[in-house]
């Protein structure tokens, strides 16, 4: 996709990595943060929004909005852990399920029941305290290049076994799961595929077939991906890529015109490969406009910015009143079986299976 996705950060192994420097961008007229009148929301590099909707907020709000970025989610995450005695804004958005704990436990997030809750689904509410506010959901899957496939006579990859086999070698690129949300949730996928005690020699055979990491979505999507057109130009050559299940409506609405159907769209999607991501903001614990911070809260689940969100990053809706636009319906996949693995053991063992991970693919 374009620079409107997602994605964790990753174990204690993420911390030696270096941090990327935070960029700040928002609208016109925006003041330091700190200023009464300005509400400041950190996030990863993916966060967009359109003009208008954020136009909206400020004429009704009053605050002015300024966005501070953070590189890919799982470095945002990282800063935000280790900066959260001086936060860098107001409102964090971009934790997602497989982080979240690691959030949570560092006490980065003051309560609040954002206005607008009883909106979204029960199950997407992980948090009885109110500490977050699921914003959006998203299959993590590979995606294929369909023009590749065709032109060599193969059918793509449908499942995780699939990408093992011999006809699919140095085929997949894939992020790192120290550092990348969409990386560590298909490491936690093929977790929840061949178990505790299988993933590990998955893992073994991935690597001698030749997968490649790199460090974060933009980099596999949009350099090292043949099926996008970003990477295209950039002259990515790896055919297979982890992504999102919404990657495909991405490539359609950037083409002069538009295909009749999925099938028709530059890129598919592996829907036996996905696991289920669901994506959080939370008032920043020390946030120097913490009345902004609600009131940007608040606006992140209405429909206003809700339906905004599918085009703009390529995520579904937490809203269940929110529509979705004909493109993101007809071009986007979603899995009937996502792969899952329940909070709690993530929570225990995210750490450990990262630094496995990290030692068995990376050395």
């Amino acid at each position: 996709m374009n620079t409107s996705l997602r994605r964790a950060l990753g174990a204690a192994a993420a911390l030696a990595l270096g941090l990327p420097a935070l960029a700040a961008c928002g609208s016109s007229g925006g003041s330091a943060a700190g200023d009464a009148r300005t509400v400041t929301l950190v996030s990863h590099d993916s966060f967009s929004a359109s003009d208008a909707v954020l136009k909206e907020f400020e004429k009704t709000s009053g605050y002015t909005v300024k966005v501070v970025k953070g590189g890919d989610a799982g470095a945002a995450v990282n800063q935000a852990v280790l900066s959260k005695a001086h936060p860098q804004g107001d409102v964090f958005f971009g934790v997602d399920n497989t982080l979240l704990s690691r959030a949570l436990d560092n006490g980065l997030f003051t309560p609040y029941e954002a206005r607008g809750l009883d909106r979204i689904p029960k199950d997407l509410q992980a948090d009885p305290e109110h500490r977050v506010t699921p914003v959006d959901t998203g299959d993590i899957c590979v995606n294929y290049d369909r023009a590749y496939f065709a032109e060599h006579g193969l059918q793509p990859p449908r499942t995780f076994d699939d990408l093992l086999k011999p006809e699919y070698k140095n085929l997949l690129v894939t992020e790192n799961a120290a550092t990348s949300s969409p990386g560590l949730a298909f490491q936690l996928a093929t977790i929840a595929a061949h178990g505790e005690q299988g993933w590990q020699d998955y893992w073994k055979r991935l690597k001698a077939n030749g997968v490649e990491v790199v460090d974060g979505w933009e980099q596999a999507y949009n350099d090292r991906f043949s099926g996008s057109a970003a990477g295209k130009k950039a002259g990515g050559d790896r055919p297979l890529v982890v992504s999102y299940a919404s990657s495909p409506p991405v490539e359609v609405v950037g083409m002069k015109e538009q295909p009749k159907s999925a099938e028709d769209a530059p890129t598919g999607v592996a829907t036996g490969t996905c696991f289920r991501q669901t994506e959080f903001a939370g008032l920043l614990k020390g946030a120097k406009n913490p009345e902004g911070g609600k009131a940007l809260l608040d606006f992140l689940i209405g429909r206003p910015f809700q339906e905004d969100m599918p085009l703009q990053m390529f995520v579904r809706p937490a809203n269940r009143d929110a529509q979705l636009p004909e493109v993101f319906t007809k071009f986007g996949a979603q899995a009937d079986a996502p792969a899952s693995l329940a909070p709690d053991v993530i929570a225990k063992n995210r750490d450990q299976w990262v630094k496995e991970w990290s030692s068995l693919v990376l050395k």
